[in-house]
């Protein structure tokens, strides 16, 4: 899903967290549209429209699999590479492999490859593991969709993209497949830390939700790849949750994030 004008701005690639498609970024797409910028939002190899791709389901293969996309599409020029909740793990590999057209990162309430070694974090990170184990091995029995009338889309979208974000959150087949990622995320981490943190001179703005003392320990956590950065950035986004923060009452931070990376890269 691509939206924005044509032009010599860079690409802002869209990545969406566990469990989430195309139709997450609407809204932002929308802001980033107003101030002149193309955005490309899509779903992963399994997710939403997208065909499945092969196993297992890691932060090598999904590096790989936009890789391509962005070949196919012609997309070879500089982009900022924006990524909420799971996505910060994707970040992690993608990057890293494509250091010479990266100009920033946005991480938006995020988790990094770091966490899981932290033993308050890694224990709620291997319980939601196992809650997704079961639901994606029992996604076939139908269950997901009369949840997606209830939970379906917790952002907040309109239109067009609320119905899709509730088509596709009860589908089997994409939780099947996000379930596969999830089980993944030891293999993303550990992928995430062997490629190293961003570069210091790399711009990386860090968004979460809530203010500065909710949530203190995590947030804590988030912010380092910010913090590492001579270039950094980091917005506590009072009064939004994870999901909301992508919705109409909180995605101008997240603008303002891609904002910051253009202003330190002098675009």
């Amino acid at each position: 899903m691509a939206e924005g004008p044509q032009g010599d701005a860079p690409l802002v690639m869209l990545e969406c967290g566990a469990f989430g498609c195309a139709a997450d970024w609407a809204v932002v797409q929308a802001r980033l549209a107003a101030q002149g910028l193309r955005s490309l939002a899509y779903d992963r190899a399994g997710l939403g429209y997208s065909d499945p791709g092969p196993a297992p389901r890691d932060g090598r293969a999904i590096a790989e699999d936009l890789e391509a996309l962005l070949g196919r599409l012609g997309e070879h020029g500089p982009l900022i590479y924006v990524g909420h909740s799971m996505a910060g793990l994707m970040a992690r590999v993608f990057v890293p492999r494509n250091a010479e057209r990266v100009l920033g990162v946005v991480l938006v309430d995020a988790v990094t490859p770091e966490m899981i070694q932290v033993r308050r974090t890694a224990a709620g990170i291997h319980a939601y593991r196992g809650a997704m184990k079961v639901v994606g091995a029992w996604a076939s029995a139908g269950f997901m969709r009369p949840v997606s009338l209830v939970i379906g889309d917790l952002i907040g979208l309109e239109g067009e993209a609320r119905a899709e974000k509730r088509r596709i959150y009860g589908s089997a087949a994409h939780t099947r497949w996000a379930a596969q990622e999830v089980q993944a995320w030891p293999a993303t981490s550990a992928l995430g830390r062997e490629a190293g943190g961003f570069p210091a001179d790399l711009p990386v703005a860090v968004v979460t939700a809530g203010d500065a003392r909710t949530g203190a320990r995590l947030k804590a956590l988030q912010v380092v790849p910010a913090q590492r950065s001579r270039r950094g950035y980091v917005d506590h986004v009072k009064g939004a949750n994870h999901a909301s923060l992508l919705g109409k009452g909180f995605a101008d931070p997240i603008v303002r994030g891609v904002e910051h990376v253009l202003a330190q890269v002098g675009r």
